[in-house]
């Protein structure tokens, strides 16, 4: 994985986490559960590459192991 590749997967993540940060704070906006769902899968399954693991920061996976963990 080049380091652009890296970066993008990340942001794609937070994409993930902002989502699902945002329904949890906004009563008129919630998303579906299933679509909530599909984004903690697909945090869980990022996680679980070193590449991506490594390339957060401290904060950053703290706030995604938060999310899966709940």
């Amino acid at each position: 994985m080049t380091p652009e590749q890296i970066a993008q997967s990340v942001s794609a993540a937070f994409d993930s986490v902002n989502l699902i940060n945002r329904n949890e704070e906004d009563d008129e906006e919630k998303v579906d559960e299933e679509r909530i769902e599909r984004n903690v899968e697909h945090l869980r399954i990022m996680m679980k590459f070193e590449w991506f693991a490594s390339a957060l920061t401290e904060e950053q996976s703290e706030q995604i192991n938060t999310i899966i963990n709940e």
